[in-house]
């Protein structure tokens, strides 16, 4: 992400307001191409930072770039490249960015892997003893590949009410000490509401001990997760100096999966779908506000247009065509045109094969997304979606794991043709992979490359 001394960001004023959306984009496009307070290694990385970040705009904008992007897949690969492990990665930050400083100079994408999204901090794991994940380790084995998140049923059935009368108040004190054993204390600390007009009663159940202990988790734990961004901004940094875009400007969630991934579990959602969906639409209507203006205010501050979606629970298989029209997209959609409005551009993750939901997320405005597919038929995808907004995936990492450069690059070639018409089409894998070769990773950088070319 990039950073942003002069503190320059997209207009927020009434004449901003007057915008169209397009015109807001256009404004995060310049900004993330301009890459405000990032210090070029000479002449040529600059130009090459230029070429990258236009070659992907011009295929967001479904137009035909120089060639086809292509954006490795390398996940937590740069650290067993590099001769680490994951867990090495996640404590031992100076080994975190060597790794990653090596990947970043050994292959040649069109954008920087960088940590913070496939690592994270073990030492902030361990002061707020998350239930919200295994790492290598702490639950797996110390050679684990990489970290697990650990769904729950962290809000009960009967606390949607709760949740939506006082967010702040269900976060303090019901969600924080259910999700980090640190916090548990905070179950004893007064309701804001409780204390306005005698403010000094917060502080009653402060004198406890234990709630002293939380607090001062709170401060450790933001002391070590300054740490550990101070390190994953500087190899960023160092990246878009050397010419290499950070892709992701921000995160954002569908509301179906921010209850059934972290609040209700999948077990919990599926549960509320048939005997409380009147109760669950609104409580996703409720978030989708919140969903939105968290992700445009990190994007403002990034710099970065593009925001990451994972849509963990809409594939095919998981839920019906009914469910997905009725719960899943609705909310999904919304969210989506809330972040177009802003000028953001969503990169949806679809998860798994979307090959019968095609025909249902049409109705977004046009060049205003890109659809990063898993297992979908690229095919099916290039002609209902392909005219319309920019599609990306889907090389296998069954593939990029097990199989040879030369079938990589012929799986490479022909999405390259199908998808790669008119441009439109940005090469990447179905999903990141850590346990691939480096000559694969290659294959695939060189397939976009040779065969990729506009002419």
């Amino acid at each position: 992400m990039n950073s942003n001394p002069s503190g320059s960001r997209p207009a927020t004023s009434a004449a901003a307001a007057k915008l169209s959306w397009e015109e807001k984009r256009e404004q995060r496009f310049q900004r993330w191409l301009s890459a405000p307070g990032v210090r070029f290694a000479s002449p040529a990385a600059e130009a090459a930072y230029k070429a990258r970040v236009t070659r992907i705009i011009r295929s967001i904008r479904v137009e035909q770039p120089d060639r086809v992007p292509c954006i490795l897949p390398a996940g937590q690969f740069p650290a067993p490249y590099a001769g680490i492990t994951v867990r090495t990665a996640m404590y031992d930050y100076e080994e975190m960015k060597r790794a990653w400083r090596k990947f970043l100079y050994d292959f040649d994408g069109d954008t920087c892997i960088t940590p913070g999204v496939s690592v994270t901090s073990g030492r902030v794991h361990e002061i707020t003893k998350t239930r919200l994940a295994v790492w290598p380790g702490h639950g797996l084995d110390e050679n684990a590949p990489m970290s697990q998140f650990v769904e729950g049923e962290y809000m009960k059935a009967d606390e949607y009410d709760a949740l939506l009368k006082d967010p702040a108040d269900f976060f303090l004190r019901v969600y924080l000490p259910r999700t980090m054993e640190a916090f548990e204390p905070f179950r004893k600390l007064l309701s804001f509401k409780s204390a306005l007009g005698m403010p000094a009663s917060f502080l009653g159940p402060c004198t406890q001990p234990d709630v002293q202990a939380a607090f001062q988790a709170v401060i450790d734990a933001g002391k070590e997760l300054g740490k550990f961004r101070e390190a994953v901004a500087e190899i960023t940094k160092e990246a878009q100096g050397a010419g290499f875009p950070s892709l992701l400007g921000s995160f954002a969630h569908a509301p179906f999966d921010l209850f059934g991934d972290t609040l209700r579990g999948t077990h919990g959602i599926m549960m509320d779908m048939f005997r409380q969906p009147d109760k669950l639409q609104e409580a996703m209507e409720a978030v989708i506000p919140w969903i939105v203006d968290a992700a445009v205010a990190a994007a403002n501050l990034s710099g970065g247009p593009l925001v990451f979606m994972a849509l963990h629970k809409g594939d095919d298989t998981f839920i019906s065509e009914k469910q997905f029209e009725t719960f899943y997209w609705p909310g999904l959609r919304k969210v989506i045109l809330g972040l177009v409005q802003e000028g953001c551009v969503p990169l949806l993750f679809a998860e798994g094969s979307y090959n019968r939901r095609l025909e249902a997320v049409t109705d977004l405005p046009k060049a205003s997304v890109v659809w990063w597919f898993d297992r979908t038929d690229m095919a099916r995808a290039k002609q209902i979606l392909g005219g319309r907004n920019c599609i990306s995936g889907n090389v296998p990492t069954s593939l990029m794991c097990t199989g040879t450069p030369q079938a990589i690059k012929e799986y490479c070639r022909n999405l390259i043709e199908v998808c790669g018409k008119g441009g439109g089409y940005i090469l990447n894998g179905g999903a990141s992979v850590h346990n691939t070769t480096p000559e694969n990773l290659r294959a695939m950088m060189e397939a976009a490359k040779e065969y990729g070319v506009y002419t």
